[in-house]
């Protein structure tokens, strides 16, 4: 993630990396010591190893780098440990390609300590080398196999690819309105319940006399607003001098009515114990009060940054190192303000809170918290998560996915009003390690469904569109001319269509956007059949010279059951009809046993026997061509009848097809009243 959250700016992960990391400096410089014979190189290692344990790694990276150099072939040994210390500085600044680089410099080297597996791990996660991730996890996990953080790494290593192919519906793009090119700008904040006034954290030059800090190479924060103008633009962000002093300043929160606002300072004073406190100042009569620190752990020592107040301004939850509460890493707390005094703070819990770090905490208008985690299973580097509890008062917390989430780091998430929009941090595609501002955006759902209404041979008809949602909904269409028509739909509804024609049967189909994560048009084509004329069913299909169904004649079938009881008031013939080829006699009886085949397969869907005629016509009425017949098979025209003379008066193949022609299955409608009285 960049130098800059400074981590927690600057201490919130650099000081605590820092003392983190003393115990093994004086280690290593004991190690080093000994095996170093040039006094000149020993007396410049001691010094850099006390830069280290100071946390000063921007600078020491640079003189490890040097010394490095001096040190001859043959020790190999302790040049290793130089390259991992060159690692480490550059991890923990979140220059992770150049990291990776320098573990892998270190274990071709001889270093061996297992603790070299599980940092480059986590620095191949930042990177997306999630192969590699996982086998330096596993190589780690071989010496320390239950090291919870590791576990989880691994877990992470291998679902990250997975995370990635299942992308949220989210948009986003850079906000360049609010970023440099020379600068970190992170951890947007909205101004109260408005979403005109926003106030960011950055590190760009304000006097151009500043200087940059040894811990980073870079300047320290300040926090910057910036205000919507009467075009709804972003005008030109504006320098705070009510809150930022020479010290570092930034991540910001707000209550809902804008008045207050809790900000972290970290302490530069050179001749103090580097603090990170939290600052409260509010607002009256366009003026801010000067801030002050809020006080929440007894003990001043203990490090809290990072402030996000909740809508009602009674819960403020922050991140802080307090060890004797911590999971591992820095944790998010919560405390409660009860007249004008905020309570004991509790660990959010192991829900929230994981061996690696959550950061960032920010909460929405409705409630829901969001955090930063490079712990829980995500891409790589910090992930955003959404937080909420549960009807059990438990945290449920969800990964909130590509592309708001990379194998970058991805933090410090802010949303409008609308809940549905706002922007958020991320050191993305940045090849100067900076944080960007990104905005986001959740596009509305819509829906759809159209299609035509035609009679069965595809002519459009005057029809009536009917949608009825299980919401109450209703709503009536007539289709255009050309029998096209388009409705919109609602989100999470079950819906029955109907489509109607006077002289033709009703014809129903269902669709539901309830279980839709996009949008989406759905196509839905009618064809209802005519009252007053036979209807060919298609694709009936026997046994030659049998009557036993074959499994491809029961899909039609069972369009004929649905169309049965989308018209509950009608009674049918279903007439079945032969070719020539064959006696008059045996062709009737097979017709006959053919239709009361596909009346038995009726009846046991369901469809009352008395609704239904079966028919056999043998080869008694052959076809008359209509004007579809005649387009489809050009040596045919409208009028000609498919009879015996008139079929061999045809070519064999084209005889054939007349045959084929002939033998058909239909259904027409006897009565419209059957129940009725």
């Amino acid at each position: 993630m960049t130098d800059n959250i400074n981590t927690v700016l600057k201490s919130i992960r650099y000081a605590f990396e820092r003392v983190s990391s003393s115990k093994n400096v004086l280690l290593f410089a004991l190690s080093f010591s000994i095996l170093l014979s040039a006094c000149n190189v020993e007396s410049r290692l001691a010094k850099a190893d006390q830069l280290y344990s100071e946390g000063v790694y921007h600078k020491v990276e640079k003189q490890y780098i040097s010394l490095a150099g001096y040190i001859p072939k043959k020790k190999k040994h302790l040049k290793s440990r130089i390259y991992f210390k060159i690692a480490e500085c550059n991890r923990i600044l979140f220059n992770m390609k150049k990291a990776e680089n320098y573990y892998i410099r270190a274990m071709k080297g001889g270093f061996r300590d297992s603790v070299i597996y599980l940092h480059l791990a986590k620095t191949q996660m930042a990177n997306g080398s999630y192969a590699s991730a996982s086998r330096n996890f596993e190589r780690f996990l071989q010496k320390n196999p239950t090291h919870r953080e590791a576990l989880d790494g691994l877990v992470s290593a291998e679902r990250a690819k997975e995370l990635l192919r299942q992308p949220s519906r989210y948009k986003i793009g850079i906000a360049s309105e609010f970023n440099t090119n020379r600068s970190s700008d992170f951890s947007p904040a909205f101004v109260g319940n408005g979403d005109d006034l926003l106030m960011f954290t950055t590190n760009r030059d304000v006097s151009k006399k500043q200087k940059k800090s040894e811990v980073t190479g870079r300047l320290n924060f300040d926090i910057y607003s910036v205000r919507k103008n009467n075009s709804n633009r972003w005008e030109k962000p504006v320098y705070l001098r009510e809150f930022n002093l020479s010290d570092d300043d930034g991540v910001c929160s707000f209550t809902s009515d804008g008045r207050t606002v809790f900000f972290t300072r970290v302490s530069a004073d050179d001749n103090l114990p580097q603090s990170v406190s939290i600052m409260t100042s509010t607002r009256s009569g366009g003026e801010w009060s000067e801030p002050q620190p809020i006080v929440i752990f007894k003990d001043s020592s203990i490090n809290i940054a990072h402030p996000a107040i909740s809508p009602d301004g009674k819960d403020l939850y922050f991140v802080s190192d307090f060890a004797a509460q911590s999971f591992g890493g820095k944790d998010i707390f919560i405390s409660h303000k009860d007249n004008g005094v905020w309570s004991v703070p509790e660990n959010l819990g192991q829900n929230i809170n994981t061996t690696g770090n959550e950061m960032f905490p920010s909460v929405a208008p409705d409630g829901s918290l969001y955090f930063a985690s490079d712990g829980h299973a995500g891409f790589g580097g910090l992930d955003i998560y959404r937080a909420k509890r549960d009807s059990n008062g438990i945290w449920q917390v969800t990964n909130m996915l590509a592309p708001i989430n990379s194998p970058n780091d991805d933090f410090g998430i802010t949303f409008r009003s609308n809940e549905t929009s706002g922007y958020f941090s991320s050191n993305r595609g940045n090849t100067k390690n900076l944080d960007n501002i990104y905005w986001f955006e959740l596009p509305e759902l819509t829906y759809a469904v159209e299609g035509t209404v035609s009679d069965e041979n595809g002519l459009p008809l005057d029809a009536i569109v009917k949608l009825i949602g299980n919401d109450g909904s209703i709503v009536k269409q007539r289709v255009k001319r050309n029998g096209t028509y388009r409705i919109k739909l609602k989100t999470n509804v079950n819906y029955v269509m109907m489509a109607s024609n006077r002289g033709h049967l009703n014809s129903s189909k269902s669709l539901s956007t309830v279980k839709e994560k996009d949008s989406k048009v759905f196509k839905n084509d009618f064809k209802l059949p005519s009252i007053s004329k036979p209807v060919k069913m298609e694709n009936i299909f026997y046994e030659f010279g049998q009557w036993n169904l074959t499994p491809e004649s029961q899909k039609e079938l069972d369009n004929l059951v649905k169309l049965l009881n989308d018209n509950p008031n009608i009674t049918i013939e279903l007439s079945a009809h032969t070719d020539s080829v064959g006696t008059a006699e045996s062709n009737m009886e097979l017709s006959q046993k053919r239709a009361n085949t596909a009346v038995e397969y009726l009846i046991g869907k369901g469809i009352a026997k008395d609704r239904l005629v079966p028919k056999g016509y043998g080869e008694s009425q052959p076809v008359v061509v209509d004007a579809f017949l005649a387009k489809r098979y050009g040596f045919l025209k409208e009028g000609d009848i498919l009879t015996p003379d008139f079929i061999a008066s045809l070519p064999a193949d084209y005889q054939v097809i007349c045959n084929q022609i002939n033998r058909r299955t239909e259904f027409r409608v006897l009565r419209t009243t059957y129940n009725l009285f």
